[in-house]
Formats: C-alpha cells, structure tokens, sequence
C-alpha cells in the first residue's frame, strides 16, 4: 500500500511517522508513505496558499490551485491506476472500523489534510472523491485527523503488526467492545487475574473473553449491541 499525504506542515507528520509501529513498517517497506508540501505549489514570492474568504468571515481560506497542483503531481507520479483522494474534515462522514479495513484494501491513498478556515470548495468537488471526520469537534488543522486515519488503515495491511489476531479480536472490529485483560502478576493490590484465565483451558478461556466482552460493551457502548 502506498499513502501520499498534502499538507502545509510536513515535518508534523513525518515526525510521528517516524516512530513506533508504522516507522518500523515504513522503514521496512511494507508500506510506503510519503509527505507532500502543499506550498511548494505556490506561486510568488511569498509562496502564498491562503487568502480572504469571499462573503465575508473570519480567518483565511486554502486557495484552490497550491491544493490542485499538489494533488494532481501526486497522481502524476503514481504508475498506475487512480488513487483514492481523502479531504479530512469535520464535514465528513464519522470514521469507522468497517471504513478503515475497506479503505485498507486500497492501493493508492491521497490524504489532504487541510488547515485554517478550510479550503475552496471547487478544488474539493474537482479532487476529493471522500471526506473523513475523525469525531464531532474540531482542530486547528487536518494533520492530526490524517495520521490517525493513517495509523488505523496502516494496521489492517498484512505485514505491518506481528499478529493478524492484533486487529481482529479488539474493540469495534466484531461490532463490540474487547473482553478485559491482564497480565501479572497474578494479584494485584488485593485484585485478583480471573480464574478462567489461568486455568489452561481454551474453552474457558474463549468463553470467558466472550461474557467480558458482552458485558463491557454492554456497559461502556450499549449503542454497539443495537
């Protein structure tokens, strides 16, 4: 799989690109992933990307040609096929687990992460093909919302954690919530590890991680058993 991100602050996303699971993955060639500076497409001088909005309003607005010309040397670069254009945005549909392993059977992603007031509505209805919202909120800017996306489809590729079982027995990939877990020591302060899960045998064991799992959901996102 190979991610293309757009953005006007690189070194934010390369610095957490770097670290942990997904810089191993990165480093190893099991994905690629590659930042793109949005103002290396400006014109002028001063490299202008933002202006005034018209109508009136607070802040600036991401002009629309930087973002097209970026994208579309993006695709340029691509061998073959199109790739999948992502706008992050509060706009957006809510991201789920069903969406990130769809989107992990991608090819080729564009992620735009926009910044300031947001950008020209004709580059998104020309380049975007879907737009993402990671929560009803908003940030300064589409950056963090891209490497979340990033780091959620990046763990369904094959190849990027040890264990398929890491991402197909957790929260929201059955539809619930993950059963409890521990590890030791065996007490803690007073608590006690439950007993299904030393006693060795798988019957338990899955049975017991089957009741946890229905009574934390039930507890925490009883929306999820609807």
């Amino acid at each position: 799989m190979k991610i293309n991100i757009a953005t006007l602050f690189p070194q934010m996303c390369e610095s957490v690109l770097a670290a942990s699971i997904i810089g191993r993955a990165i480093r190893s060639g099991v994905v690629v992933v590659q930042v793109h500076d949005i103002r290396d497409y400006a014109e002028g001088r001063y490299k202008q990307v933002d202006d005034c909005l018209y109508g009136g309003g607070f802040g600036m607005l991401l002009q629309a040609e930087p973002v097209y010309r970026c994208i579309r040397a993006i695709k340029e670069s691509l061998c073959a096929g199109k790739p999948w254009v992502i706008y992050m945005s509060p706009k957006g549909t809510r991201l789920t687990q069903r969406r990130v392993a769809e989107l992990a059977e991608k090819d080729d992603i564009v992620i735009f992460a926009g910044h300031y007031e947001g950008v020209d509505q004709r580059v998104l209805d020309l380049v975007v093909d879907e737009e993402i919202s990671i929560g009803d909120y908003v940030l300064t800017g589409g950056e963090l919302p891209a490497l979340v996306l990033i780091d959620a489809v990046l763990r369904w590729v094959p190849g990027v954690l040890p264990h398929e079982e890491s991402y197909l027995n957790e929260s929201h990939s059955n539809g619930g919530l993950e059963h409890a877990q521990y590890t030791r020591p065996e007490v803690w302060r007073g608590f006690r590890v439950p007993a299904a899960l030393l006693s060795g045998d798988e019957k338990k064991i899955r049975a017991w991680k089957e009741e946890s799992a229905f009574k934390l959901t039930q507890a925490k996102r009883p929306d999820l058993l609807d």
